[in-house]
Formats: C-alpha cells, structure tokens, sequence
C-alpha cells in the first residue's frame, strides 16, 4: 500500500478482543490510535478540513486556528502540514507535554491558556481566547470540534460503520464523550442501522457534559467544562462518569495484563465497562472505542511519582507497586 500523504493513514479496522475482561461474553476493544497522529481525531481533524475546503472555508494559504486538549492539535499540525495551511493550537496546562511537543515538532504554533473557566476547566478560557482572535483577524479560520456537523458526521461513516462492519450484532456499546463528535456520530449511525444496540456514553467525573457537578480534571481527553453544540444527552442510552483514579488503574492494568498502553480516555472506557459488567447480559457481544495509545501518557498516568502526587499514594497501593523509589513527599 502506497499513500501520498501522512493523514490519510487511518486505520479504521482493527480490534483487540479481551478475552476474559467479562464473564460469558465477548468484548472487542476498537483501537484508534494506530495512525500517524495516534488517535482517533485524526478521522475528525481529515473530515473538517475536507468539509471546510469543500464549502469554500478554507482556501491556499488559509490559516487555522482550533481549541484543543492534545489530540486534535496533533491531527490537526498533520494535516495543515500536509494540506499547505498554518495552524495555531489553543491548549491549556493539561496537555502531555508528548503531545505539547509533537504539535510544536509538526510546525503548528501553541498558545497555552492558564486561567480557569467558570467551571474549573480550560475550556471556556481556550474559546474566549479563539473568539478573541476571530474579532481581531478576519482571515483565521475556526473549525470548532464541539459544534461542527463534519465531526460526528464523519465518525458515522467511517467509526460506527466499522464497528458494525467487522462485529457484525452489536448488543452494546461503550464511548467516551470528550466534544461528542465520535459519540454523536455513533448514536446516528446505530440509530438507523442497529438501534437494537445499547449506546453508553462514558465521561470523566468534573466534566459538565452531561449536567455533572464541575471540578477539576487532570488528565486530558474526556469531560467538557461546558456542555458541547454537538451533544444531544438524551439520544444515549446511559451515561457512566469514571473517577480520574480509576482510570490510571484501568490503564497501568491493562498494561500489565494485555500488553497493552492505554491513553486516559480508553482507560476510562474500560473502567466504565467494567463499571457496568453486573448488568450486562450473558452472550453480549459489547464494542468499547478505544481512542488513543499510551505513549503520551507515560510521564503522567505511566509515572508513579504524577500518579502520587496528583492522585495519593493510595491510587499507587491500590496496583500493588513497589513505592520505595518515589520521589516525591510522603
């Protein structure tokens, strides 16, 4: 296989089954993170810009500017590197700094927000600073993840028909909600082609997504400080909020008995999964996205020393670890 350009490798059909991760049925992990950008927001970031340059939005030379945790900065620096446009990253304290640097090595600019929203997220605060650009330059073009159709529409056509394609029977299935582009698109998908399926929606505990309770969050990916355009909260079945703690566990888990590294966000729809094991039928037959990979993570949820101090030493115990080497305070 030969392809002319870097964004346009989107594996879209590859699946890891956990034998054993439920009693008596069958789990297929959808794993998104093996392509260039290493998520799935390469297929979001590929869509919008095509849809932008299809309506005219974006031109030779235009220059972009977007709202991003990480991962969408990283499809977004590959593919304006490869289309010709430049591009300015809004992130925010948050981000890995693997990330950090990956979108600053792809030639994107960074400007990292530092005061919280009203909610105690960055989210508000990245926004307010892209609307304040807008109102100064005219010629900067804003995708915005969290209100464009181009994104979950995308995930309809390539994420959820996958799913179906490869699976087959999908009895339920587990999204993390972070702009809910992927899990919108799945919702229509399924909706018309399976709507026998049992969409969950997973979100992090402190996100507003879905009228939690805000309070800061540490680990990026999932959550909103303010409830995305996209969203349509009662278009999914149920919704599962996950404890940052608990996914780093799910995650350094995962690692050790699969082989596996896990971004924060797959963590998180594990934990969910495993959050719901009780109630799910013998027989299921359950797909759980699986949005990133965990290189980005290993000076964070992969480091005992940010585990402890961000978390406790509890969260550390909890692995069965050997805590003699950590370097922070006790």
């Amino acid at each position: 296989m030969i392809i002319h350009h870097a964004h346009k490798v989107v594996t879209d059909d590859v699946f890891l089954m956990l034998d054993g991760f439920l009693p008596d049925s069958e789990v297929f992990l959808k794993l998104e993170g093996l392509n260039p950008a290493g998520s799935i927001k390469l297929k979001a970031a590929v869509g919008m810009v095509e849809d932008a340059e299809q309506h005219g939005r974006l031109r030779p030379g235009s220059r972009l500017i977007e709202s991003s945790s990480g991962s969408l900065g990283i499809a977004l620096a590959i593919v304006a590197a490869g289309r010709g446009y430049s591009f300015t990253c809004v992130t925010d304290p948050n981000v890995s700094p693997q990330s950090l640097a990956a979108i600053k090595a792809l030639g994107a600019h960074v400007v990292q927000v530092e005061k919280r929203d009203a909610n105690g997220g960055y989210l508000g605060t990245r926004i307010a600073y892209i609307r304040e650009r807008l109102a100064e330059d005219s010629g900067l073009v804003w995708l915005n993840q969290y209100a464009n159709p181009a994104n979950p529409s995308t995930h309809a056509s390539t994420t959820a028909s996958s799913v179906l394609r490869n699976i087959g029977r999908v009895d339920q299935l587990f999204v993390g909600a972070g702009t809910t582009g992927t899990l919108m698109g799945c919702v229509s998908h399924f909706r018309a082609h399976s709507p026998h399926t049992k969409i969950t929606a997973v979100d992090a505990v402190g996100s507003v997504t879905f009228g939690g309770r805000p309070q800061p969050r540490r680990i990026p990916g999932l959550g909103t400080s303010r409830t995305p355009e996209l969203c349509v909260p009662e278009a999914v079945d149920e919704v599962i909020h996950v404890a940052e703690p608990d996914a780093v566990r799910m995650c350094r888990r995962i690692a050790r008995e699969r082989g596996l590294l896990t971004g924060g966000s797959t963590g998180s729809v594990l934990a969910a999964l495993a959050q719901a094991a009780p109630f799910i039928p013998s027989g299921s037959r359950v797909v759980a996205l699986s949005p990133d990979m965990g290189e980005r993570y290993l000076q964070t949820i992969y480091h005992d020393d940010w585990v402890h101090e961000t978390f406790g030493r509890h969260v550390l115990e909890s692995l069965d670890l050997d805590l003699d080497h950590l370097t922070v305070p006790v």
